[in-house]
């Protein structure tokens, strides 16, 4: 019942204005202190045996909102992602933390991911190390996104794979 859900709820968002996919769901959370919510994803990973991915953008970000859905919708998508990754979505605007000094923190930690289009997905090893920015406009077809293209994304990036097993 809940994928039937997450499809109705893509459907939906998909075939809205861009402007109102923004208040259909807010998955970024825009009180947390990023640089925290990438130390606590960390601390879980290196329990877990995962990578993090932290997708970052925003929920002014319809394309941020369009692959939160379509991950949901997608049970091979979601099976992947649990099995392998911590998964966090990091609030940032490129117009309204530029000067903000903990933004740009984050950026810089997240080897300056901000030169790309949003969302964009940071994957970090056990150690906080950047192992791979992805630019999401690559992942995107149509008006959503390719779903072999994104398994083949998260396929790529697990931890056994970046160890070459």
């Amino acid at each position: 019942m809940k994928k039937l859900f997450a499809a109705l709820l893509l459907a939906v968002v998909m075939s809205l204005p861009l402007q109102a996919q923004e208040a259909v769901k807010r998955v970024y959370d825009e009180t947390i202190d990023p640089i925290e919510q990438i130390d606590q994803a960390l601390a879980k990973a290196k329990a877990e045996g995962k990578f993090v991915i932290a997708q970052v953008g925003g929920n002014w970000c319809p394309w941020c909102l369009r692959f939160a859905a379509f991950m949901e919708a997608d049970s091979a998508v979601s099976e992947i992602v649990e099995k392998n990754f911590v998964y966090i979505h990091v609030n940032y605007h490129p117009r309204k933390n530029k000067g903000n000094v903990r933004a740009q923190q984050m950026l810089k930690r997240l080897g300056n991911c901000g030169r790309f289009g949003y969302p964009v997905m940071v994957v970090l090893d056990q150690n906080g190390q950047v192992v791979h920015i992805q630019d999401s406009a690559y992942l995107e077809e149509g008006k959503g996104y390719s779903h072999d293209k994104v398994m083949s994304f998260f396929k790529h990036w697990t931890p056994k794979a970046v160890a070459g097993e």
